[in-house]
């Protein structure tokens, strides 16, 4: 009986174990669920500055896996990029900077025909951030953006064109981190 009792505690503690995966010092569900659709861990990488400063973990969740960033930013499927904060130098002021300069990077430079859209996302990041946050930007198909905090939906933005210059930070031609791009598409 006591072998058995432990073959049960060990077949568990594997299942637990593998249902995760360690991105520096933050832990990651291998699947999620966003719009009632099962999504698994893509790839997940560290967002750095600096060479040293790590700022947050990510990582990128699609309905299958794919390293075809290109396909990912066009796909119209529900998808999600977490991000967990682990430096206090992410402030929201530091947040809201950097999707803007984001945005500019993954839409060369116009983003005036998203402007509204944009400013509407930025303000998502207006309450205070600290290490250990949360925020899922999901792309939910049929409704579209859906940010959240700490599993506390932020508001949903609407449109296809916005989902491919948001998910272009992370993925486009001229990502905020080619290493944590890489990263998000398992390569």
């Amino acid at each position: 009986m006591k072998n058995l009792i432990l073959l049960i505690i060990a077949m568990v503690t594997v299942n637990i174990s593998v249902a995760q995966t360690q991105v520096g010092s933050v832990t990651l569900p291998n699947t999620v669920n966003f719009g009632n659709e099962e999504l698994v861990l893509n790839g997940a990488g560290i967002r750095k500055k600096a060479i040293v400063l790590k700022l947050y973990s990510g990582g990128l969740y699609l309905a299958s896996k794919s390293k075809d960033a290109k396909g990912i930013i066009n796909a119209d499927k529900t998808m999600a990029i977490k991000l967990v904060i682990t430096s206090g130098f992410v402030s929201s002021e530091a947040m809201r900077e950097a999707v803007q300069d984001g945005f500019d990077a993954s839409m060369d430079g116009d983003t005036s025909s998203l402007s509204s859209e944009i400013n509407e996302f930025i303000g998502f990041f207006s309450d205070e951030i600290v290490e250990d946050d949360t925020f899922d930007i999901t792309y939910q198909s049929g409704k579209g953006v859906v940010a959240y905090k700490n599993g506390k939906e932020l508001g949903t933005i609407s449109g296809m064109k916005f989902k491919k210059a948001l998910f272009g930070i992370w993925l486009g031609n001229d990502p905020v981190d080619g290493k944590l791009k890489k990263a998000m598409l398992g390569k």
